[in-house]
């Protein structure tokens, strides 16, 4: 069992703790904390990016934990729906996190890229989405719906991941009619679900780093449960809002991404 303190300074782990808390903070809210978490990661000396992804999803799954009770408990999100959503996406996350292992995913970032745009302008055009609760479907076709977007979006998060919890965030307001409060809440646990179907393919293989998790775990929790008693206190606006920056930042970092990737490296 590898820790992953062996070459890892006092400043390189204060700063995993600080990132581990921003990241379970805006995972709580509306999602995106990798783009916080995973980079600081990296910075650990001799660290694979296998090792990277592996003790990111295992530090995130104690985040997403902590804000799915503190929405459970304060939200109260209906289990009908979020349930066999979560149970669809870890399926999804798995069978991601498969294809990753011999496909990069560069090949999927410009198109992610392009939706992410997408995304942007039409929360922002329209201010009014997500304020209130409005289902667009009823009966079993909310089921399918539902199913459908937990399983794409749980195959994304397990082969490429940043930004996992803004799209279930978008997806279920846009497609299914829920505010931006109870669509958090609901993302919460599905997201639980996709880090949980990704560690079931990277635990045998002896990826994590046990020790630096279990830390970065910690800060995860902090952080998550304070997020969602803000995003609870401070309702669906203030979601919109920070969704749309984290939104903006997902769409800098990936498209930085895409232009080394295809361009620069050529």
């Amino acid at each position: 069992m590898i820790s992953g303190f062996e070459n890892i300074t006092m400043a390189t782990l204060l700063l995993i703790i600080v990132a581990g808390f921003a990241a379970g903070w805006i995972d709580a809210v509306v999602g995106g904390g990798g783009l916080i978490q995973l980079p600081v990661m990296l910075m650990i000396p001799g660290i694979t990016p296998v090792q990277a992804l592996a003790t990111n999803k295992m530090g995130s799954i104690f985040g997403t934990a902590t804000s799915s009770v503190t929405y459970y408990r304060r939200v109260k999100p209906d289990l009908r729906t979020a349930l066999p959503m979560a149970g669809v996406a870890l399926v999804g996350s798995l069978c991601g996190a498969v294809v990753a292992a011999s496909l990069p995913g560069s090949v999927f970032k410009p198109i992610i890229v392009l939706a992410l745009v997408a995304v942007l302008l039409f929360t922002a055009s329209k201010p009014n989405v997500g304020e209130l609760t409005a289902l667009r479907h009823s009966g079993r076709t909310h089921y399918v719906v539902a199913a459908c977007i937990g399983g794409l979006i749980g195959f994304y998060d397990g082969l490429i991941g940043p930004g996992t919890g803004s799209f279930l965030v978008i997806a279920m307001v846009t497609l299914m009619g829920y505010a931006f409060l109870e669509a958090s809440a609901k993302a919460k646990i599905v997201n639980l679900a996709t880090n949980a179907g990704a560690l079931m393919f990277f635990l045998p293989h002896g990826s994590l780093l046990w020790g630096v998790g279990l830390v970065l775990g910690g800060a995860n929790m902090a952080g998550g449960y304070l997020g969602a008693r803000t995003a609870v206190k401070q309702g669906s606006k203030f979601i919109r809002i920070v969704f749309l920056v984290v939104v903006a930042v997902l769409i800098i970092k990936l498209g930085i991404d895409v232009l080394n990737e295809n361009i620069l490296h050529r």
